[in-house]
């Protein structure tokens, strides 16, 4: 009997801390580089489908490693960031921005320099996220035993996936950058179709401009002369066209390897990068809008016209094509910046699918006028509907412009750039390109020909409908058609809209220990002055276990709680009480303790937090749900964990608002 008794506890004690996760496992070593210098060697091994998020990842999204030490100042000190083995980069849609992080493996080395030589021993801990659907805080302290370090120096990972062991002892000396998951490969193949396509509609456009749609019928003829032979002339265009993708493949090839995947993620990252770019893309905007030309001096081309009458065959097509590169430079080279500017997300791989895409484009009409002549024919002639493409292409980037001026401002957090001021530009520039369209505005190389074509007037009908569009944006609407372009609704002088406040729309004040939480549900953020609050009104307890970076809580706020019956609950019928366990703020130094639970020092806010939904329910993952009556004790013996599903979450709410009363 007492074996069984025995057995049934051990079972309770496993199923109860069931919802444990711990998806990370450390293992640590220390390496001497000399009698001061020591490098602290953290090895991870990453649950799969979870991620492990890097050093480098931006601010305001999942939270980034960080190595701590109270010995830190005393007996040592940090010598920069630590190094890491390779990561992963995919764009987050909840936070809008691209992520750095780890993936099954991780390695970190951080250098420390001792104040003195002869100490033995360092305590060092490591924090940091862990998400998959749901994340994950990490915390781990070790104890480095400077005495016996090793001598032997472990190489950092390069970023070829190699699986080295030593046969000893199995540890790992190498870490491998493992594939990533079949949703990031999704989302990063539905990032790259995408990137394709704008490239390619950025190419079509600039077949459009004076620069290259003249070319067409002079070098399509030419293929057709040469030697009398129509095969031989689809030959030649269709070389002409492999020559053109190659060359613009190159430009993307040669801007990946010089720059790399982590410059490419700096791109859309970076303030500097961004602030570049603005200044670029004006720079040729202005050109497009005909305050000056930009031209390659003409000696390359004359240079270039040599080689094609000196080499003939295929190698003078390929100089050709080179040609036709170097001459439509002043109208191609704003869209191939635009281009290359936006393709900074996709890593390494990012510009030359973009120039892929452009060059496709590009070379389409002289393949296919080579391989149908009789086209040609049906041509329009050149004339002032390519002065208004360049225009309108000008106008195009200046807009797109300012979208890398508001990467820099958010970069820092400035709140000189917020979404009204951009909203304002963007209102301005596409309702100056209607008046342009409608011929109210006249440019410096315009005709003075008052009449309009009707194509002319359809574009510029739809450019004023979108302009109108913009305009309640300025008062609060989402403008989800340009969703992502201008800054979040909270990076607003008034995130409700100009010239309005929600609070004071509201008749009583605000609870004492109150805010205004997602869909301005009244929310606590501190339990017993929620707990408080629930007891004065005798209403149920909504806990929410969360975080301030946490994706899959943020997808429950957005998706779920904004829905019409699941809101009205959360206004009505529950107090809630949202607990972020990510939560950085300091406790006050006598109000610090260590846990006699997990043995971890509690210094934060959010260390306070996250230690209570271990111990009280056996968890450590959000968005983390638990209803409860005014006194605290569970009404549903079930807590809600991630799942978007607004009806069956709506049943849950039901369910224990029904329960408590």
């Amino acid at each position: 009997m007492k074996k069984i008794l025995t057995i049934f506890t051990l079972l309770w004690v496993v199923s109860s801390f069931s919802q444990v996760v711990d998806p990370v496992k450390w293992t640590s070593h220390t390496e001497k580089i000399s009698d001061t210098e020591y490098d602290l060697v953290f090895k991870a091994k990453i649950q799969k489908g979870w991620h492990l998020y890097s050093q480098y990842n931006p601010d305001n999204a999942s939270l980034p490693i960080e190595i701590e030490s109270d010995q830190a100042g005393d007996l040592f000190t940090f010598e920069g960031k630590a190094k890491e083995s390779p990561t992963h980069t995919a764009y987050t849609k909840a936070f809008k921005k691209d992520e750095i992080f780890f993936s099954d493996h991780a390695m970190l080395k951080q250098r420390i320099k001792l104040k003195k030589p002869g100490i033995d021993k360092v305590v060092v801990s490591i924090y940091g996220q862990a998400c998959e659907e749901a994340c994950v805080q990490i915390e781990k302290t070790i104890t480095f035993d400077l005495a016996n370090a090793t001598t032997d120096i472990t190489p950092m990972p390069v970023a070829t996936p190699v699986d080295t062991h030593d046969d000893k002892d199995d540890k790992e000396t190498e870490i491998a950058e493992t594939e990533t998951t079949s949703d990031e490969k999704e989302n990063n193949n539905e990032s790259l179709w995408l990137m394709f396509f704008l490239a390619m509609g950025g190419g079509f456009l600039a077949i459009l401009t004076p620069c290259v749609f003249p070319l067409i019928p002079m070098t399509v003829s030419f293929f057709m002369k040469k030697k009398g032979d129509k095969a031989q002339g689809i030959k030649n265009g269709l070389v002409f066209g492999v020559s053109i993708v190659a060359i613009y493949v190159f430009l993307g090839t040669f801007v990946s390897f010089f720059l790399g995947a982590d410059a490419m993620n700096e791109f859309s990252t970076g303030a500097l990068f961004n602030l570049l770019f603005f200044v670029i893309l004006v720079f040729f905007a202005l050109s497009f809008l005909g305050a000056f030309e930009i031209m390659l001096p003409s000696s390359w081309g004359t240079k270039i016209d040599a080689q094609v009458d000196k080499k003939g065959g295929y190698i003078g097509i390929f100089f050709m094509a080179l040609a036709l590169a170097v001459v439509s430079f002043s109208c191609t080279m704003p869209v191939v910046g635009a281009a290359l500017a936006a393709s900074a997300s996709g890593g390494w791989i990012g510009p030359i699918i973009s120039m892929f895409g452009f060059s496709l484009a590009l070379a389409l009409p002289f393949v296919l006028f080579a391989m149908f002549p009789s086209w040609l024919n049906a041509l329009p002639q050149s004339g002032g509907w390519m002065t208004t493409v360049k225009v309108f292409l000008g106008f195009v980037e200046l807009a797109f412009a300012f979208k890398f001026l508001s990467n820099a401002d958010l970069v820092y957090n400035l709140h000189w750039f917020e979404r009204e001021t951009f909203i304002a530009i963007w209102i301005t520039v596409f309702g100056a390109l209607a008046f342009y369209l409608f011929g109210k505005l006249k440019l410096p190389h315009d005709s003075d020909d008052t009449r309009i074509s009707v194509g002319r007037l359809m574009l510029g009908l739809f450019i004023m409908a979108f302009t109108v569009y913009l305009i309640p944006g300025m008062f609060g609407a989402p403008l989800k058609l340009i969703s992502g372009f201008p800054p979040p609704l909270k990076y607003a002088e008034s995130p409700y809209g100009v010239g309005y406040t929600k609070l004071k729309t509201r008749k009583t004040k605000l609870p004492e220990g109150a805010h205004l939480g997602p869909h301005d549900i009244i929310s606590f953020e501190d339990y017993d002055l929620g707990m408080a609050y629930a007891k004065k009104k005798k209403k149920p307890v909504l806990v929410d276990f969360t975080g301030k970076a946490c994706v899959n809580c943020r997808k429950m706020e957005d998706y779920v709680w904004g829905e019409s019956k699941v809101l009205n609950i959360l206004n009505k019928d529950v107090v809630l009480i949202s607990l972020y366990v990510d939560f950085k703020e300091k406790l006050p130094k006598d109000k610090q303790y260590v846990s006699e639970h997990t043995g971890k020092k509690i210094r934060t806010i959010g260390n306070k937090w996250s230690e209570m939904q271990f111990v009280k329910y056996k968890s450590n993952t959000q968005p983390y749900y638990v209803m409860l009556d005014e006194n605290g004790d569970k009404l549903i013996e079930s807590a809600y964990t991630y799942d978007s599903s607004v009806d069956k979450f709506y049943k849950w709410l039901k369910e224990g608002v029904s329960a408590g009363h």
